[in-house]
């Protein structure tokens, strides 16, 4: 079992204290717009998010739906990038733990320019030790969906070396065995995928969700947290055991876009307390 303390393994100790699954929404930096984006991390805080996730915008998001992809796409046309959600993080200081969600590429880029290196190795761990500094004050984890475990290496090392939690995820495709080679490097929370594909909202949970779930509370010592296709509590029922946490992001980002507001779609979540 890993020792050093993680703030995101703290908060879904809280909740699970508190019976119920952490609250964990995700939301891509920028949506609904620039303006506002920061109000509403803001008001998840406020109406009982117990972590949030940060999308940080991507041309090539290739583990996100049409619904992310396209907020993705529309920040991207309005300027936002890595800077801007750093600058802004540690403008409105949120208590609860932030949660980046990227892709590889904007993260070996975001320092390129700044660091040096004998080899190409070399400088990619450089730059991602200068991404890592930058990011200590105001994130407590990283999600990085298209870099697999054998090319984690160089992620790991610089954000461990500064203690934020490079989160591992895991879905229907991946056997026990593989799983528990994860299990090593596993920080903060595993996001339990809910079915091969990418995010988006659905009417209910895969059947493999509860075979999958099982596989990964034998492997992980920390928490699972499950995702992708999450909207409502509702979809929770049919499990015999919950997860430790739960992550809903295309029915939030879908639900501000068209205008509505943030403690509405977090009210059926606030009230979710299972039946022991």
């Amino acid at each position: 079992m890993y020792e050093r303390d993680s703030r995101l393994t703290a908060a879904i100790a809280k909740a699970t204290a508190e019976k119920r699954p952490a609250r964990v929404p995700f939301l891509t930096a920028g949506c609904p717009s620039p303006d506002c984006f920061w109000e509403r991390l803001q008001e998840l805080e406020a109406n009982g998010a117990d972590i949030i996730e940060v999308g940080v915008p991507f041309s090539d998001p290739v583990a996100d739906g049409p619904v992310i992809a396209a907020a993705s796409q529309r920040a991207i046309l309005n300027g936002v990038d890595l800077d801007w959600i750093l600058e802004g993080l540690a403008k409105i200081s949120l208590k609860v733990p932030v949660v980046l969600m990227s892709y590889a590429n904007p993260l070996v880029q975001y320092a390129w320019e700044r660091a040096t290196g004998a080899s190409l190795s070399q400088k990619v761990l450089a730059s991602l030790r200068l991404l890592a500094k930058d990011l200590t004050p105001t994130v407590a984890g990283v999600i990085i969906p298209d870099v697999p475990l054998e090319e984690s290496g160089p992620f790991h090392v610089s954000l461990d070396e500064v203690g934020i939690d490079l989160i591992v995820l895991v879905g229907p495709n991946v056997s026990s065995q593989r799983m528990e080679k994860y299990a090593r490097l596993a920080r903060g929370y595993v996001y339990v995928v809910s079915v091969l594909g990418t995010t988006g909202v659905r009417d209910g949970l895969p059947l493999e969700v509860k075979a999958t779930l099982a596989r990964a509370r034998a492997a992980f010592d920390v928490p699972l947290a499950l995702g992708f296709g999450v909207k409502e509590p509702k979809q929770l029922e049919g499990l015999s055991r919950l997860p430790d946490a739960v992550i809903f992001g295309s029915a939030l980002v879908k639900h501000l876009e068209n205008g509505g507001a943030v403690k509405d779609f977090m009210a059926p979540w606030l009230e979710y307390y299972p039946k022991s």
